[in-house]
């Protein structure tokens, strides 16, 4: 059998604590895993500039796959190293479809490690430096967009995310994917990206197969990720349809789940039955 090659790692709501924390016993359990020779990786919906803020925190480095499968970053030196941008004139398209249809709604723009916002965008309470942030633009939306984007954010706070959901897929049609992470607003990419596909374009670089790979996660965009690896799991805190499809539930963020499958795989050499 051959041994687990790579731990493809969610980041909110599946590393991280609820209060964005890392404890000391995920810490010692991904060192262990890293000393085994095992690649870990971020597997995000946050953009470059929030996994930054992860790594500084947890001793994360090396490549990261962040924006839902947008973009593939370099946390160690700090450089974008592949992305996949959705067209400035498909997010126009998008954009000005659903302000006629979702009045009042707003919208924010990553593009690569450029980011901003409307001045009508309400900065989420997770994200408080934004407000400040000096290089956090603030523009129309279009304008933001010019060059491409990686994620376009689609927020309405008197909208129900779900309707907000359905209503962004029904506009975008196969211009874009359209997906969320937890958080109060719909995330939007070029057509055909995921999580799944940068991961699996990065194993099939470096000669990993699906089945060397342990994937975790909580959210539907997770979920095609999950359905790759050799290994889905979903901790016991995640999404309804994340915790159907996984071939595995462990504890919660807040009970170290990483850790405690990573603490058993160890005990195999992490040679689980699954390679």
């Amino acid at each position: 059998m051959k041994a687990l090659r790579l731990v493809a790692l969610d980041l909110d709501g599946t590393l991280l604590r609820t209060d964005g924390s890392i404890s000391a016993r995920t810490r010692s359990a991904l060192a262990m895993a890293e000393a085994a020779g095992l690649t870990l990786m971020s597997v995000t919906a946050r953009p470059p500039r929030r996994v930054r803020q992860v790594a500084a925190q947890t001793g994360l480095r090396g490549t990261a796959i962040c924006s839902n499968g947008g973009l593939v970053y370099d946390v160690t030196n700090d450089a974008v190293l592949r992305q996949n941008l959705l067209s400035a004139a498909s997010a126009s398209v998008l954009i000005e479809s659903l302000r006629a249809a979702v009045p009042g709604v707003a919208f924010a723009v990553e593009a690569g490690i450029q980011y901003g916002c409307e001045h009508g965008y309400v900065i989420p309470g997770e994200h408080p430096n934004d407000r400040d942030d000096p290089r956090m633009r603030r523009d129309d939306a279009v304008a933001l967009c010019r060059a491409g984007v990686t994620k376009l954010i689609v927020q309405h706070a008197g909208w129900p995310l779900e309707e907000l959901l359905e209503i962004t897929r029904a506009h975008a049609g196969a211009l874009a994917s359209v997906t969320h992470s937890g958080s109060n607003f719909v995330e939007v990419a070029a057509a055909g990206v995921t999580k799944a596909l940068a991961l699996e374009a990065y194993c099939a670089e470096h000669g990993i197969a699906a089945t060397q790979v342990i994937a975790f996660g909580d959210m539907p965009n997770d979920l095609p990720m999950l359905g790759w690896a050799g290994r889905g799991v979903a901790v016991a805190n995640a999404h309804p349809d994340v915790l159907a499809a996984a071939d595995e539930v462990t504890s919660a963020n807040d009970h170290d789940g990483v850790a405690l499958v990573l603490e058993r795989l160890a005990h195999l050499g992490f040679v689980p039955s699954w390679c």
